[in-house]
């Protein structure tokens, strides 16, 4: 017997069984597409994490932050100075793996208030100019202050998409962009105006969505009737990490110190070496192979310049790379063991309709022997069946897989949507194949071991 013969066969038992064979496929089916479909979510869940992360600097970026010293330092406390430009002078000087710096101050409880409305912005930060490079912001509108605004303490400020929504609308709702330059808003009662606003930032996923919806006919808005939260999945599609980005104030780092900080040396201003405290230190360096010496290095130099008081550490993004990693790991593994127990359960569905069917044909067996079929023809022969049938639940479980995704995708948030790859369709159909193979292994043997005589007198 030849293999497109078996194939045949097996196609014909198939189709001469339909109701049988269907439920036996049903646990290769939905093994097939619940792998597929747990590879999907976890694809889109690593997409989503990926683009956050670039989004704030990539892998390259190492902030240096205040701490609480260690136990055996903590009598030193009075004489901890902090992160301060003391420091940032000595980084720059002593620390040449160290590509870019940007020191960074922040306004905590602040209110800002323009256009009758008043907020507590999330993030209101007193940067350089290089902070728009450091945390990959993109100036769309206007202009990012310079060294000079800098250095004159001007009174003026950049503002994210979230920050304009808020206090001079959103442009969905009043059906023009709304771009307030020269507007004048109140950061705790002191006025600054705005001269440069940052473009939209959102995940990729999000942007589609936000792009279908602005094709889509628009519902007229019935008086009385109740508003829809924006929440996550409105104003802030994208994530976490892209929502801090649009909601960011960003102001001169001088200004933050002389108008908000200065008079305030008791809480935030001036450290034990008289030089004004940061609230961060952001550090880029050149190439990720440096990672570690760089680190090193700056904590070198700071040792030196703090005098041996560690009032200081390190964060890195290699450490959410490395969690995005174990998340991503730990997904695949639950979602690949709960596939496994459907294609299990499936296998073992199929070796039982195999072992049935096995029975069912005792007296077709014998004929075929007896005229002349070798014991490995019938062992092809069945095995050859079992794998038609995994293969079509295979074929059937991806095609299923779709409809799975798509419920998944319309389920999940936007910045994780699921995304099928070929890779994962691929192992999934292999996985079917070889289940197959492995469920007919038992009822082939025994088919092939069966008595040409006996078989014929089996009734």
């Amino acid at each position: 017997m030849n293999l497109w013969s078996a194939i045949t066969l097996g196609f014909k038992e198939i189709w001469s069984h339909k109701f049988r064979s269907a439920l036996t496929m049903l646990g290769i089916i939905l093994g097939v597409s619940s792998l597929v479909a747990m590879s999907a979510l976890t694809a889109g869940m690593e997409k989503g994490m990926k683009e956050a992360l670039i989004a704030i600097g990539g892998l390259q970026k190492i902030r240096v932050e205040r701490q609480e010293l260690p136990i055996e330092q903590r009598h030193l406390r009075d004489q901890a100075p902090g992160v301060t430009m003391d420091d940032l002078k000595a980084i720059r000087a002593s620390a040449p793996l160290i590509h870019e710096i940007s020191p960074e101050m922040r306004l905590q409880r602040a209110t800002v208030t323009a256009n009758g409305k008043t907020i507590r912005p999330f993030m209101l930060n007193g940067v350089w100019p290089e902070a728009i490079a450091m945390n990959e912001h993109v100036v769309e509108h206007g202009r990012m202050f310079n060294e000079i605004d800098d250095e004159m303490a001007r009174s003026v400020c950049v503002i994210g998409t979230e920050t304009r929504d808020e206090l001079f609308g959103d442009p969905e709702k009043m059906g023009h962009e709304v771009i307030p330059l020269g507007e004048t808003i109140y950061i705790n009662s002191v006025p600054f105006t705005i001269i440069g606003m940052f473009q939209h930032y959102e995940s990729e996923q999000a942007k589609k969505i936000r792009e279908l919806k602005a094709k889509e006919p628009k519902v007229p808005v019935v008086p009385g009737a109740p508003k829809r939260n924006r929440g996550w999945g409105g104003g802030r599609q994208g994530g976490f990490v892209f929502y801090i980005k649009n909601a960011m104030i960003y102001i001169p780092l001088n200004t933050m110190w002389i108008k908000f900080k200065a008079g305030n040396a008791m809480q935030a201003g001036l450290s034990t070496t008289g030089t004004p405290k940061l609230d961060n230190l952001q550090l880029k360096i050149g190439d990720l192979e440096t990672l570690t010496p760089a680190i090193q290095q700056v904590h070198n130099v700071l040792m030196s310049s703090h005098k041996g008081i560690e009032d200081f550490t390190f964060r890195t993004q290699e450490d959410w790379a490395e969690q995005i990693a174990n998340q991503i790991k730990n997904a695949r593994l639950s979602g690949g063991m709960i596939a496994a127990i459907s294609l299990l359960v499936g296998g073992i569905g199929i070796m039982n309709i195999m072992l049935a069917s096995i029975t069912e044909r005792v007296r077709e067996i014998g004929i075929r022997k007896s005229v002349g079929a070798t014991t490995f023809d019938v062992f092809v022969q069945i095995v050859v069946e079992s794998m038609v049938i995994a293969l079509v639940g295979g074929l059937l479980g991806l095609i299923t897989s779709f409809g799975l995704v798509q419920l998944l995708r319309s389920l999940s948030p936007t910045d994780n949507a699921p995304l099928i790859t070929a890779s994962a369709m691929l192992v999934a159909f292999a996985f079917s194949a070889l289940v197959g193979v492995v469920a007919g292994l038992i009822p082939a043997v025994k088919a092939s071991r069966l008595h040409p005589i006996q078989a014929l007198r089996y009734d």
